[in-house]
C-alpha cells in the first residue's frame, strides 16, 4: 500500500467520520464537535513534561500525532477546520507545517500561541461537544465528553474504514521489522535490554512513539504477563524468548507477540508450535456473527488440549475447562479490539446508545465481549504460562492431582508462551494483518 493508495482511501474515511459526527451531535443536541489534540503538561514537582500522547478522537481524523495545542472543529455541512499550533520557539523543534494527502481536506489556520485558538473556535462553548482530557481546557472550552456522543462514537470506532485497515497493516509491517531484528539479537545471545534496543532501531520507534512499552522476556520472565524490567545481562543458560512489541503508523497501532525456544528441538519448542497451531485456528474463526466471548471460551478448550498432549494435564480438556484448571495456565483474555488505541474503546458496549455486555463468569480479564462484524479488528493472543502464584492456587483449591508436577517443573524455567496477531473481520475469510506482514518480510 503506497501513499497514493492511502490518499485514494482517505476521502471516504473522512466521509464516514463526518456522518458519525453528525449523528453524535444530534444525539447530544450540540452544533459543533470540538476536539483538542491534547497538551503537554508538567510532571508534579518538576519542570519536565510527561510524554505527549495525541487525543485519539483527534488523530481519528488526520494522521497528525505531534501537534500539541492544536484543535479540530467539525460542523455539519462545512469543511473540517484545523487550528494548528506552530509556536515561535527556539527551545524545541516546532511542528512542521501541515502537508500530505490529508491536508487539502481541511481549512487550516496556523496559530502561534495556544490562546489564539479562541478567536477561531465557535462562539458559544455550550453549543459544542468538546472531546478530550481536562488538561486540554482553553478559556471556556473545557472538555465535557457528552455521554450520548461518546457512546455513539466509541461504539462505531470498532468498525474500521478501508483507510484505517491499511494504516494498521502498515503498522504491522513496521512491527515485523522490529520482531525480526529482535529474534536475531536473541539468537546472538543479547540481553533483554539489547533485544529491546535492536527492536527500536529496526522499527525506527522508541518509547515516545511505540503504542505500548515493549515486553522483552527471557526464560522465566515470560511468566510475568506484563514484564517490562529489561535486564541488562543475558541469563545463563538461555532457554526461551517472549516478545510482545508493536508499532505505530499515523496514530494506528499494531500489537504483535511471538515466543521462541533457544533450542528448536526441545519440548518447549514443540509446545510453542502447538500453541501457534491453536492460535491460527482461532484466528481463522474471526467471522461476522461470532460472539467473541465464545471464541475466548473455545480458546480455553483448545489450550487445555495442548496441555494434555504435552503431558501437563492428567484430565481431559473438557474437564480442565469446567473445573477451572485451564485458567491457571491461561489467565488473561483471548484479545481485544485494536486501532487508534492498543486496547480500543467500547469493547463491552451493548449498543451505540450505551449499555454493557457482561464477561463470561470466572473470566474477569477478557477485554472484548461484542459480536464480531465486518470492519472490526481484534487481537487473537492465546497463551500458556507456568506462574507459581496460580499453580499454588491449584493446590490450595484441591486441584493438584489434575496436573503432572514433573512436567510443570520441566516447563517452568521457560516461563510461558503467547502468540498474537491482529486480525480483520471481513464479509468472508478474515484478513490476518500480522501473518501477512511476516509473509511479506
Amino acid at each position: 500500500m503506497t501513499r497514493s493508495d492511502l490518499a485514494s482511501l482517505y476521502p471516504a474515511h473522512l466521509a464516514v467520520l463526518a456522518t458519525r459526527a453528525d449523528e453524535a451531535l444530534q444525539r447530544c443536541q450540540r452544533d459543533h464537535l470540538v476536539i483538542p489534540s491534547g497538551n503537554l503538561h508538567l510532571r508534579a514537582f518538576d519542570d519536565l513534561e510527561y510524554p505527549y500522547a495525541t487525543n485519539p478522537q483527534f488523530k481519528a481524523w488526520l494522521p497528525l500525532t505531534n501537534a500539541p495545542g492544536s484543535w479540530l472543529v467539525i460542523t455539519p455541512g462545512q469543511r473540517p477546520k484545523l487550528l494548528f499550533l506552530q509556536p515561535h520557539d527556539y527551545w524545541h523543534v516546532v511542528p512542521a507545517s501541515p502537508s500530505g494527502y490529508w491536508a487539502a481536506h481541511f481549512d487550516i489556520i496556523v496559530i502561534r500561541t495556544a490562546e489564539e485558538a479562541l478567536a477561531h473556535l465557535p462562539g458559544d462553548p455550550a453549543r459544542c461537544a468538546i472531546l478530550g482530557e481536562p488538561h486540554s481546557a482553553l478559556g471556556g472550552f473545557s472538555p465535557d465528553n457528552p455521554p450520548a456522543a461518546m457512546a455513539y462514537l466509541d461504539y462505531h470506532r470498532a468498525f474500521k474504514t478501508p483507510y484505517e485497515i491499511e494504516m494498521m497493516a502498515a503498522a504491522n509491517r513496521t512491527a515485523v521489522r522490529g520482531h525480526h531484528a529482535a529474534l536475531r539479537a536473541f539468537r546472538a545471545g543479547s540481553s533483554e535490554f539489547g533485544i529491546h534496543m535492536a527492536y527500536c532501531q529496526a522499527a525506527g520507534q522508541d518509547s515516545t512513539r511505540l503504542p505500548y512499552g515493549n515486553i522483552i522476556a527471557l526464560n522465566e520472565h515470560a511468566a510475568v504477563l506484563h514484564y517490562m524490567t529489561q535486564d541488562r545481562l543475558p541469563p545463563s543458560p538461555l532457554r526461551s524468548f517472549l516478545i510482545d512489541a508493536g508499532a505505530d503508523h499515523g496514530g494506528y497501532a499494531a500489537d504483535v507477540t511471538r515466543t521462541y525456544s533457544a533450542h528448536e528441538g526441545d519440548d518447549f519448542a514443540a509446545l510453542v508450535r502447538a500453541v501457534d497451531d491453536a492460535q491460527q485456528a482461532l484466528a481463522a474463526r474471526v467471522r461476522p456473527g461470532l460472539d467473541y466471548r465464545q471464541l475466548h471460551l473455545d480458546a480455553h478448550l483448545a489450550l487445555a488440549g495442548v496441555l494434555g498432549d504435552a503431558g501437563v494435564l492428567r484430565i481431559d480438556a473438557e474437564e480442565a475447562v469446567a473445573r477451572g484448571v485451564s485458567r491457571a495456565f491461561f489467565p488473561h483474555g483471548l484479545g481485544h479490539g485494536i486501532g487508534l488505541q492498543v486496547h480500543d474503546v467500547a469493547g463491552f458496549a451493548a449498543s451505540d446508545a450505551g449499555g454493557t455486555l457482561d464477561k463470561p463468569d470466572r473470566h474477569p480479564y477478557l477485554r472484548l465481549t461484542r459480536t464480531l462484524a465486518p470492519g472490526m479488528v481484534v487481537t487473537i493472543e492465546p497463551g500458556l504460562y507456568f506462574i507459581d502464584m496460580l499453580l499454588d492456587e491449584l493446590k490450595a483449591n484441591g486441584l493438584g492431582d489434575t496436573v503432572d508436577w514433573d512436567r510443570i517443573d520441566a516447563f517452568k524455567p521457560f516461563g510461558g508462551i503467547r502468540i498474537e496477531d491482529d486480525v480483520v473481520c471481513t464479509e468472508d475469510a478474515p484478513r490476518n494483518l500480522t501473518r501477512e506482514a511476516f509473509a511479506a518480510a
